[in-house]
């Protein structure tokens, strides 16, 4: 007897090693330049959902029973950037995510802008919108330049909201001290919309190249794999991450989403592969939602078009932001479901697995959220810790620390197992 506990003692180490280094792998290959930030240029998402679809193969999933295929497809609108992304000042070009970041509906623009400076209160205080713009088309200004980093609440989303309308007719330069935070949108304007650090600007001579291009019906898939339980049951649970990201900003700069969402991509891989060699008494189901960045689309597709019947869903996982977790996690929906919360709860404290885990309300942040609507008890889980990359070209693979991902995986089992 102590042989074979000085054995599993001796092995646990190194199973655990090549399970994080697994792990990481995955997340590397989701967030390289290959896989164009796993968004809508250079068909970034379709590459990422065919790497997910191959690897669950080669862990020996399957796609849902009565299903050909773990790709689910749907279509949406999307505004890109496939081309130039250049902006200057006094010619001296600057750097696209680090110096400047375009509003996701933005327009293309070639050339010089004429420009004016207009402070927070004026933009506030336009109340005429077609008498402010032909004040300055007349007088031949093609740009407006302003900071409202004075403004706070319902203030600064009035002045974002009208910028952005007026980019209908100009092109606009925000400046900001702010964190640079990207985003994905399924409309356009006829003018970009630049977000600029306030200290590169001196009211220089501006030049810009921006090339956007609207795709009407772009294609993104679900990905759905399936294990079956032990014995034959209806009930299922379900695993889900979304794989998609933001794509590129331009030809040369692309958003890798290394935490947001590689990691919970990642994770589901390494579920996955737990329970293809230890299978529950429910069915299971991994699923890697597509159009997440661009607004809850593909899970609001899937409840909409379900493969399976929704009320066999014994409870659902939502897993984003996995990479670290160094002060604990939180789950949205605890208040919802405060009976699993209980037990998720318990079992950490009883196993002594993460600094702690918080409670939070419910909440449309991810893609529990339509299963919610639906009646379908779910928890959506993040990680806490010291990495703040979010929607920026810092959120690397280099940048994530996996500190408590065995941890992390270990409370998801046995959460899951307690279900």
């Amino acid at each position: 007897m102590l042989r074979v506990i000085l054995f599993v003692f001796l092995i646990t180490p190194s199973f655990v090693f090549c399970q994080l280094d697994q792990v990481r792998n995955w997340t590397k290959n989701l967030c390289s330049p290959e896989m164009h930030g796993r968004g809508y240029v250079s068909s970034g998402d379709s590459l990422a959902a065919e790497y997910l679809a191959t690897e669950y193969k080669k862990l020996g999933l399957n796609p849902i029973p009565g299903q050909s295929s773990m790709l689910q497809a749907f279509q949406f609108p999307v505004n890109t950037f496939p081309g130039a992304m250049e902006v200057k000042l006094n010619e001296k070009e600057l750097i696209p995510g680090v110096d400047f970041i375009v509003d996701p509906s933005s327009g293309s623009f070639n050339g010089y802008v004429n420009i004016v400076y207009l402070s927070s209160k004026e933009v506030y205080d336009a109340n005429s919108r077609n008498e402010f713009l032909n004040k300055y088309i007349e007088n031949n200004k093609q740009g407006i330049v302003t900071n409202i980093d004075d403004l706070k609440g319902d203030s600064l989303k009035i002045c974002k909201a009208r910028l952005r309308e007026w980019s209908e007719n100009f092109t606009i330069v925000q400046l900001t001290k702010s964190k640079f935070t990207w985003s994905v949108s399924s409309e356009f304007k006829n003018y970009p919309y630049i977000i600029l650090r306030d200290s590169l600007w001196d009211n220089q001579k501006l030049s810009i190249k921006i090339e956007n291009k609207w795709v009407k019906n772009h294609t993104a898939n679900n990905v759905l794999a399936y294990l079956p339980a032990k014995r034959k049951t209806t009930k299922t649970l379900f695993f889900s991450a979304h794989y998609d990201h933001l794509g590129r900003m331009g030809s040369e700069t692309y958003f890798p989403g290394g935490n947001d969402n590689a990691s919970g991509s990642a994770l589901l891989l390494s579920l996955a592969n737990y329970y293809k060699k230890n299978p529950s008494k429910y069915n299971m189901v991994f699923v890697g939602f597509a159009g997440e960045e661009a607004g809850l689309i593909g899970s609001h597709y899937y409840v909409n078009h379900p493969l399976l019947p929704l009320e066999d869903i014994r409870f659902l996982l939502n897993l984003d932001i996995m990479g670290s977790g160094e002060d604990g996690i939180t789950a949205v929906n605890a208040s919802l479901f405060p009976k699993e919360f209980k037990k998720l709860k318990q079992i950490n404290s009883k196993k002594k697995l993460l600094k702690t885990v918080n409670s939070r309300g419910p909440a449309a942040n991810s893609d529990h959220y339509f299963f919610s609507e639906k009646g379908v008890p779910c928890f959506f889980i993040y990680t806490m810790g010291p990495n703040k990359n979010y929607h920026d070209v810092y959120d690397t693979y280099e940048a994530l620390s996996f500190a408590e991902f065995e941890d992390l995986s270990q409370l998801i089992k046995l959460f899951a197992n307690k279900l």
